[in-house]
C-alpha cells in the first residue's frame, strides 16, 4: 500500500505536500507542490483514490509539476515498496443534518473556527472511524464504497424507522438507513454504528425496532453503542427530555437484554453502552473481556475499563517516588472512580496521589467529561496549589497542535501554575521515566 498520510482538517486536487527522502517519489521526481492527476488514465478524486489505484505493483501516474509542466511517470514497485508521499488534507464533506444532540451545536460562539466545522464524510468513516450518517451519501459515492471495499463504516444510525430519523436529524431529505446498509452489506461492506438516545424520540418502541433492524443484517452490523445524549448550556436546538439515571437503566436493560440474545445465538456480544451510560444508571462497568477489542473505545465504550488495565499493566515499571505530591485533574464524572486506580498508583510509588475533581466552566455543568476541559479549568484547578510536586491532566483535552477547547495553549497554561504539569492518558505514560534514566525531582519537573 502507498505510504500517504491524510489529516481529517480539511475532495478535490490531490496534490503532494510531503515527499519522504530516499523514497521512490524522490527517485522519479515527484516533488512537494505537484497534482497528482490520474492513476492508469482514471482521474484522481481525493486519497482513497490515490491509495487503492496505486496499490498495484505497476501503474501509470499523470501528473502537473509545480511550475506548470505535464508529466507521466511509467511506475514499477518492486515487492510494494511505498510511494513515500504525503498528501494535502482533503476538503472535508459537510453535515447537511441538524441535529439537536450535536456537539457543534453545543459550543458557544467565539470559539476558533475548525471547531465549528461538522464532517459527515463516509471517506473519514473508513480512514479514522469518524462517525458518519450517509445522509448525504449519492450513487456515486455507494459505488466508490463498493468498489473500494471502504469496510468497516462507522455509522451514526441513531434510529432506524424512518421518520424517527428524519426527526432526530432533523432533516426530512434523510435516505433510509435501512435501504443504504442492506444494500451496502449486500457489497461484502460491515459497519460499527451508534445510536445516541434522546429520551422520548428514539428509546422505546423506535430503540427496539431499530436493534431489531440491524440484528436482521446479520454479520454485516459488528457493533452498536447506545451512548445517552449530552448536552452543554449552549445546546440551543435541544427539546428532549434530560438523561437521568432511571432513564439509563431502562437503556442498559434494553442493552443487557440484546447482548443476552447476541451471546446465545451468535457467540458475539454484538450490543454496548457507553460508559455514560453505566455511571448515570449507577451500575458497574464490564471487566476488560466484555468489550473484546474495543472497537468503539472512541465512542466511550470501554474506556475507563481500558484505563484500569493499563494502570494494572503499567504499575511494575513505576519508579520509587516517595514523599511526591501529586495532583490529579479529571472531570466530575471520572472523580468517583479514581480512588482505587491512585491507591494502585500510591502502593507502586510511594507518592501521595490528590484527586481534583474539576467543573467545567465552558460548557456547564452538565458536560462532565475529563476530556472536554479547557485551559482556565487547569488553571483555576492548580493556580494556587504550591503544595504540589507535579499535576497530571487529562491528556485528551489538548489537541495535536497544544490548544485546549477554549484556545488557550498548554504550554501558556503550563508556565502559568506554581509546578511542573503533565498530559497524561494513563497515568503510566507520564511517570514511567523514559530508557533507563531514573525519575528525581529533576527529571520530573523538566518540560
Amino acid at each position: 500500500m502507498v505510504v500517504s498520510t491524510i489529516s481529517a482538517k480539511s475532495l478535490g486536487m490531490v496534490r503532494v505536500s510531503r515527499v519522504y527522502p530516499g523514497s521512490l517519489a524522490e527517485e522519479i521526481g515527484i516533488v512537494p507542490g505537484t497534482e497528482l492527476l490520474s492513476v492508469d488514465e482514471r482521474p484522481l478524486e481525493d486519497f482513497l483514490d490515490w491509495e487503492f489505484l496505486t496499490a498495484d505493483e505497476a501503474f501509470v501516474v499523470a501528473a502537473r509539476l509545480p511550475d506548470g509542466s505535464a508529466i507521466e511517470w511509467d511506475i514499477e514497485r518492486p515487492d510494494g515498496e511505498p510511494m513515500g508521499v504525503e498528501l494535502e488534507p482533503p476538503t472535508v464533506r459537510r453535515c447537511a443534518n441538524r441535529c439537536e444532540f450535536c456537539f457543534i451545536e453545543g459550543l458557544p460562539k467565539g470559539l476558533r473556527k475548525p471547531l465549528y466545522i461538522r464532517d459527515d464524510d463516509y471517506r473519514l468513516s473508513f480512514a479514522y472511524g469518524n462517525f458518519a450518517t450517509l445522509s448525504n451519501v449519492k450513487e456515486r459515492d455507494i459505488a466508490r464504497i463498493l468498489e473500494y471495499r471502504l469496510s468497516p463504516l462507522y455509522v451514526s444510525v441513531h434510529a432506524t424507522p424512518w421518520e424517527a430519523r428524519k426527526v432526530l436529524l432533523n432533516n426530512p431529505r434523510v435516505p433510509n438507513i435501512i435501504e443504504q446498509l442492506t444494500r451496502l452489506a449486500a457489497g461484502g461492506i460491515q459497519f460499527h454504528c451508534q445510536m445516541v438516545i434522546v429520551p422520548g424520540l428514539n428509546d422505546g418502541a423506535v430503540l427496539e425496532e431499530s436493534l431489531s433492524d440491524l440484528w436482521a443484517l446479520e454479520d454485516a452490523v459488528l457493533s452498536v453503542a447506545l451512548v445517552p445524549v449530552g448536552v452543554t448550556q449552549f445546546s440551543h436546538l435541544y427539546t428532549g427530555s434530560p438523561m437521568d439515571a432511571d432513564k439509563a437503566r431502562v437503556l442498559l436493560d434494553a442493552v443487557h437484554r440484546w447482548e443476552t440474545r447476541g451471546l446465545e445465538e451468535r457467540a458475539d456480544r454484538w450490543v454496548f453502552g457507553s460508559d455514560e451510560l453505566y455511571l448515570l444508571a449507577g451500575e458497574p462497568l464490564p471487566d476488560v473481556e466484555h468489550y473484546g477489542d474495543f472497537a468503539q473505545i472512541e465512542n466511550g465504550v470501554g474506556a475507563v475499563t481500558s484505563l484500569r488495565s493499563r494502570v494494572q499493566d503499567g504499575l511494575d515499571q513505576l519508579p520509587r517516588l516517595d514523599g511526591k505530591r501529586i495532583g490529579i485533574v479529571t472531570g466530575t464524572s471520572m472523580a468517583p472512580l479514581m480512588p482505587p486506580l491512585l491507591a494502585k498508583l500510591h502502593e507502586a510509588t510511594g507518592a501521595h496521589f490528590e484527586l481534583i475533581p474539576t467543573e467545567n466552566s465552558l460548557f456547564g455543568v452538565t458536560t462532565t467529561t475529563a476530556g472536554l476541559l479547557v485551559g482556565a479549568d487547569i488553571r483555576r484547578a492548580l493556580v494556587d496549589r504550591h503544595d504540589l510536586d507535579l499535576a497530571l491532566i487529562p491528556a485528551e483535552c489538548i489537541n495535536e497542535d497544544g490548544l485546549f477547547l477554549d484556545d488557550q495553549s498548554f504550554i501558556a497554561v503550563r508556565e502559568s501554575l506554581p509546578m511542573p504539569v503533565f498530559p497524561s492518558y494513563d497515568f503510566i505514560d507520564a511517570l514511567v521515566p523514559e530508557g533507563d534514566v531514573a525519575v528525581s525531582s529533576t527529571a520530573i519537573g523538566s518540560p
